[in-house]
Parts: C-alpha cells; structure tokens; sequence
C-alpha cells in the first residue's frame, strides 16, 4: 500500500521504537492523507491512532518467530543520506532556540530535549 514503509521483522538490529512510530505515522499519513502540519482538531486524533498502531506494532513485533532471511531494503531512519537531513533539521532547529527566532516545527519541546538527552 505505502512503499515508504519498509518491512521492520527481522532487521538487525531489531527494529526501535523510533522506527516503529515513523512507520505508524507514515501509515496513518497515508491512510488519512492528513498532513504533519494540519490543524490541531485534525492532526490530534491521527496522532492518537499513530500511537495506538505504535503499540500493536510493537507487541506483534515480539510475538512473531524470528525471520528466516532479513528484509530486502532497509528502513529510511537506518539510511545515512537520512540520518544526514535529520541531523542538518536538528541542527538548524537548536540554532533557531538558541538565537531566540521564531521557527515552526511539529514537536514538543520537552519531548525534543528528552530525545535528544538520550
């Protein structure tokens, strides 16, 4: 259905949590076509479905047997041309905080300084 979802049983290592919100997101996304940036009446109730596919994924995920072959692709957050725009948003986002401009993003700060102190 969606060829951003990548196939997450079976990797090595293990799939986290992060990559499993990021396929849930991504799935409900698509399912909805609800953008990132839709209003809060809108976005709040695909973000709740987002958490609950979270946790399904994650308890099917450890109740499955294991793979007898990895995934053909790898998922995007394991790709370094990825990993690369994250870390370049990252940074332009601390830089926007620490320079006291106004910027627009998706998250909540405490939730950002938590995943960044981890």
């Amino acid at each position: 259905m969606c060829r951003n979802i990548t196939t997450l049983r079976g990797l090595e290592p293990p799939a986290t949590g992060e990559e499993i919100e990021a396929a849930a997101a991504q799935f409900v996304k698509k399912v909805t076509g609800v953008a990132y940036d839709a209003a809060p009446a809108t976005r709040e109730p695909c973000e709740a479905a987002a958490a609950q596919i979270t946790e399904i994924v994650t308890a099917l995920l450890a109740e499955l047997p294991a793979r007898r072959t990895p995934p053909p692709t790898v998922p995007p957050l394991r790709r370094p041309e990825v990993q690369e725009r994250i870390a370049a948003r990252e940074a332009a986002h601390r830089a926007a905080h620490e320079a006291g401009l106004p910027h627009d993003h998706e998250h909540d700060h405490e939730e950002q300084h938590e995943a960044a102190a981890s």
